[in-house]
């Protein structure tokens, strides 16, 4: 294992048929107290994990179309299924939307066709944010989607805003947009970005009759409150 493991994508260990969904429950009710001790300290160290073989490949295999292709990256990172991805691509049809999943199960459970302008990677998030960044990528959007919120207090660093990635994350700029059931997640990517200079905007989230992810679908369905947290400059 990782001495630095990112969350999955999504709570995913749920069956993502179930019609309802518990909401999350931890003993943690605020921004964790050693978040920011722990965001400083990764701010001011350099991440040196080596890079494995198979994300560079997966990499490669999508730089040369990017840079071919030429127009704004849509990032979608933690696609799940892809199902988001390929909306976000159907939504902005002069974009270039790029998924990634570090699960090949996930990414398999196609609902729908893939738009020309999506393009789906199976990836691991730690070494794909560097390889984009280090190849020069600036995405106009990047979306966090329900990432899995780690609830117990001693997995902080579980969290994508407390891991060591996460200033290559904001050095790859763009409008940042996450979306959790867990205020206290945002609340605390809030103060993450904050620490590196990027507002942010925190408020409800009325997902509409088209809900981006089905985990938003389902947490809907269940009564449960959503939030969105987006970068503002």
């Amino acid at each position: 294992m990782s001495r630095h493991p990112l969350p999955a994508s999504g709570p995913s260990e749920r069956n993502e048929s179930e019609g309802r969904s518990r909401p999350v429950r931890s003993t943690q009710t605020a921004p964790h107290e050693a978040l920011e001790a722990v965001v400083a300290r990764h701010a001011a160290s350099r991440f040196v994990k080596p890079i494995a073989d198979y994300n560079r490949q997966a990499f490669l295999a999508v730089a040369n179309q990017v840079e071919q292709d030429g127009r704004p990256l849509i990032l979608d990172s933690g696609c799940g299924t892809g199902d988001s991805s390929r909306l976000l691509a159907a939504r902005h049809p002069d974009h270039l939307v790029i998924g990634i999943d570090r699960s090949a199960d996930r990414l398999s459970r196609r609902r729908t066709s893939t738009p020309s302008n999506c393009l789906l990677v199976r990836a691991d998030l730690v070494d794909f944010w560097r390889l984009a960044h280090a190849a020069g990528w600036q995405p106009a959007h990047h979306y966090l989607l329900y990432p899995n919120p780690e609830p117990k207090p001693r997995h902080l660093k579980r969290r994508f805003h407390a891991h060591p990635v996460f200033p290559t994350f904001v050095a790859l700029g763009g409008r940042i947009e996450a979306r959790s059931n867990w205020r206290v997640y945002l609340e605390e990517l809030a103060i993450a970005l904050e620490f590196h200079g990027r507002a942010t905007r925190l408020f409800p989230l009325d997902p509409g009759p088209e809900p981006l992810t089905l985990f938003e679908r389902k947490y809907a369905a269940s009564g449960q409150a959503l939030w969105r947290l987006t970068t503002t400059g």
